[in-house]
């Protein structure tokens, strides 16, 4: 199976305020983000961040080929046991995800 970060042109994430982390998943091109679209579900989002899919808060924005998703922190920002201060992270674990293309 492919990982997002193959179809796709760019995976970002970064903090959405200090209890949110937003990731945008740049697509591209208009086929990928169809593609990508179709096949990267909310819940498999939020089975990837162990959150219940209600958590997640997902953005198609198809003028500009991007998906967006929002989910709360699971710590908040600059906790002493934050270990991503800036929500960077967060996007290498999408990226890498596995997904199911249609046939």
């Amino acid at each position: 199976m492919p990982r997002v970060g193959d179809l796709v042109f760019k995976v970002r994430s970064k903090n959405a305020g200090p209890f949110w982390v937003t990731i945008d998943v740049f697509c591209g091109q208009q086929k990928a983000y169809e593609t990508v679209s179709k096949a990267l579900t909310t819940e498999r989002v939020a089975e990837l961040f162990r959150q219940p899919a209600k958590n997640i808060k997902r953005f198609d924005i198809k003028d500009l080929n991007v998906i967006k998703f929002s989910l709360p922190r699971p710590i908040v920002q600059g906790d002493r046991f934050d270990r991503d201060m800036h929500g960077a992270q967060w996007a290498v674990l999408l990226a890498e995800a596995e997904i199911e293309l249609a046939a």
